[in-house]
This record gives structure tokens, C-alpha cells and sequence, in this order.
């Protein structure tokens, strides 16, 4: 099995937003703000190769939204998602799944794109598989107030529309305080955690790569920052159970030696952790060319 880091550009968020409840006197050192509280984050998916099938793990924000749209979001840098896959030989119609961690738009906008009169939607990527977990399916498309302005039905509705959703289906541990799928219809090497803090229903993949685990940890963990437990967005509907699955993840990952890939941490693509007498933290910072 072979993994690909693959970057779609850069953007920024308010960074008490991002921090939650910790103090800018804090969080400021960590990813510094510019003159209007904005921090910048990666978008950054990973490929999975393993031989067969090549899967897509989330695909940035796309390009079909407007001007004014990408002005609130000041989209930027130099790759995109088409560059990053180019630099590696594949095409987007060489992808055969696109697993989707959740639908906010930073993760799954580059699902869908214009036609080419611009007259509708299409799929992005025509012989791909799009995957999905009901439970957040259901929520992303019956969406509350809070998220609404995440869950853009162009980004959403035409994959159905499509004809290529597949929703991932199979029996819950419920063992943990984060729940793990080990047996599903999505690829039998790979487990998916599911955690209901961020949002409900995100969809967390366990790879097994060179002797070790690489784990796309989206929006549980959005940058190595955000570990010590306290470290949570207040874009998360349920802020404590995501402390209670931020615990039990990080014992998890580090009981297991599990590499964390960081979707929007501008500068650390993947770390190890350890534990202190704080709690567990950081350890070793890695690129997935290191493993």
C-alpha cells in the first residue's frame, strides 16, 4: 500500500474560532494571527494506493463557489488538488473512491464541479465511488442552524444525484468512548473511527502503512495544537463529547504507536506522540515521505 500527501492550497480562519476556549495570549504563539484575527490552515487529503484501488481522502474546498464566497476564506498558496495529483501521475478519473470525513466545506468541496458549459453540476472525479456515513448523511442534509453555512447543498446533493454514493455500513465497537468500525463494506484493511463531537457521524480512517498506522484525524484533531484536550474549536456542536473522544483517540493512538496525518496544520504533516505528566503530547514531527 502506498500513501500520497496530496495539498490543495491554503486558507484562513478566525483563530479564537479555531481555539475555542483558550486564550489568544496562548493560541497566537502556536499559529500566529494576521491584523484581522485570521489564522492560516492547509487543506491537505492523503491518496491511498493500495494496489487495486486508488482512494481519495477528502478534496478541499473545490473551485466552483464565487468571488465573494472565497474572499471570507482567503484561499491561497500555490497547489491545488489537481496540481498535487498531477505531480504524482494520476488523474481524477483514476480515482475509484473519494471518502469523504464529513460534508463542511473545506473537506468535501472539490467533490463536485461546474460542467463544462456551466449550466449544472457534476462529479469531479465520473468513476469514483463517493463514500459516506448515514448518520452524518442524514445531518449534513437536514442541517441545524449552527452548520448550515458549512453544508453547501452543491457540495452535497449532485453526489447522490450522481448515482455514486455509497454509505459506509458495519458494526460499531462501542467498547471506547470514540466509537471504531473494524468489519464495513468500505475496504477491508482499513478501520474507521467515527467520532459525534465536531460534528455528528466524521469518519476517521486507520491506515496500516509500513509496519505502523497513519491516522487522518480531519477535524478531531485539525492541527497538532489542538491535543491537549482543552484545545477544542468552537465550531464543534458537541465540545465535550469532544474532549471524551479526544481522550480516548490520543490513549488509543499512543498505546499503538498510530501516526497522526493533520488535515489543517500549515506547517506538521503527521507527529508521533508521547505521554508527560501534563498528558500526552507531541513527539517526533514527520513528513510521510519519512516512514
Amino acid at each position: 500500500m502506498n500513501l500520497y500527501t496530496i495539498e490543495t492550497g491554503l486558507f484562513k480562519l478566525d483563530g479564537g474560532a479555531m481555539f475555542g476556549v483558550v486564550p489568544k495570549s496562548i493560541w497566537n504563539s502556536l499559529n500566529p494571527a494576521d491584523e484581522n484575527n485570521m489564522c492560516t490552515w492547509a487543506l491537505r487529503c492523503l491518496l491511498i494506493d493500495d494496489g487495486k484501488r486508488k482512494i481519495l481522502i477528502d478534496n478541499g474546498i473545490g473551485e466552483k463557489q464565487d468571488a465573494k464566497f472565497f474572499s471570507y476564506y482567503y484561499l491561497h498558496g500555490n497547489d491545488s488538488l489537481d496540481k498535487s495529483l498531477n505531480r504524482i501521475g494520476i488523474s481524477k478519473d483514476e480515482i475509484t473512491d473519494v471518502l469523504l470525513t464529513h460534508l463542511h466545506f473545506d473537506h468535501c468541496g472539490g467533490s463536485i464541479q461546474w460542467n463544462k458549459n456551466k449550466t449544472g453540476y457534476e462529479p469531479a472525479f465520473k468513476n469514483a465511488v463517493y463514500w459516506s456515513f448515514e448518520d452524518h448523511w442524514e445531518w449534513a442534509t437536514k442541517p441545524n442552524n449552527r452548520e448550515k453555512a458549512s453544508f453547501l447543498r452543491e457540495n452535497i446533493i449532485p453526489i447522490k444525484e450522481s448515482g455514486q454514493l455509497t454509505m459506509l455500513m458495519g458494526a460499531v465497537d462501542q467498547t471506547h468512548n470514540i466509537e471504531l468500525i473494524t468489519q464495513h463494506n468500505f475496504h477491508p484493511d482499513i478501520p474507521v473511527l467515527i467520532a459525534r463531537g465536531h460534528t455528528d457521524g466524521m469518519m476517521l480512517p486507520v491506515i496500516p502503512y509500513k509496519n505502523t498506522r497513519v491516522v487522518y484525524v480531519a477535524d478531531l484533531l485539525p492541527s497538532a495544537a489542538h491535543i491537549p484536550l482543552p484545545y477544542v474549536m468552537a465550531y464543534d456542536t458537541r465540545p465535550l463529547t469532544t474532549l471524551i473522544e479526544k481522550q480516548a483517540f490520543l490513549e488509543m493512538a499512543n498505546d499503538n504507536n498510530w501516526k497522526l496525518f493533520f488535515e489543517h496544520d500549515a506547517q506538521i504533516e503527521i507527529c508521533t506522540l508521547r505521554k508527560t505528566e501534563r498528558g500526552i503530547r507531541k513527539d517526533k514531527t514527520l513528513k510521510l515521505s519519512d516512514l
